[in-house]
């Protein structure tokens, strides 16, 4: 295998996608927030996390913040490193880090900042979540992983 190309779903990929995925916490009901993605060319149509790229000189925690503003408008605090993950979707590597954080004021509700990008935020109970799910998001949580217990790598 050549160190600068991958070969994935017939595709050659010259370099992974860095991005963070945000697990928000909302501790009253133990729910997590969750949109419906539109057409993107990653996880179109299909329910996950407020997620985004990493931007050159960004922190994952600014990253994490920013990202969920700029889809939500919520304001979140105690971001936490969860879990790096390696995901090979659709002729793409991505580097996600999953993060875990909870609302700077409880009393914030999810907008949508974004409608051409998603349909809407919803808070749903981590064992009622919607259909269809994006795929490794969807692995990770039947392979047990739990954003609720599941122990902090660190704090960024």
């Amino acid at each position: 295998m050549s160190t600068s190309k991958l070969r994935a779903g017939g595709s050659e990929i010259e370099q992974p996608e860095v991005g963070v995925a945000v697990f928000i916490i909302n501790n009253d009901d133990n729910k997590i927030l969750i949109g419906r993605r539109r057409s993107l060319y990653v996880a179109a149509n299909t329910y996950g996390l407020p997620a985004g790229h990493l931007e050159l000189g960004e922190s994952y925690e600014e990253c994490a913040a920013r990202e969920v503003k700029e889809e939500t408008g919520l304001d979140i605090k105690n971001i936490e490193l969860l879990s790096p993950n390696n995901i090979y979707y659709d002729a793409m590597h991505l580097n996600v880090t999953y993060m875990r954080a909870h609302l700077s004021d409880p009393n914030q509700a999810p907008q949508n900042i974004e409608p051409d990008k998603c349909e809407g935020w919803e808070w749903y109970d981590l064992n009622n979540l919607p259909e269809p799910m994006f795929e490794p998001l969807r692995e990770m949580l039947q392979g047990g992983f739990d954003p609720f217990t599941s122990p902090a790598i660190g704090r960024m």
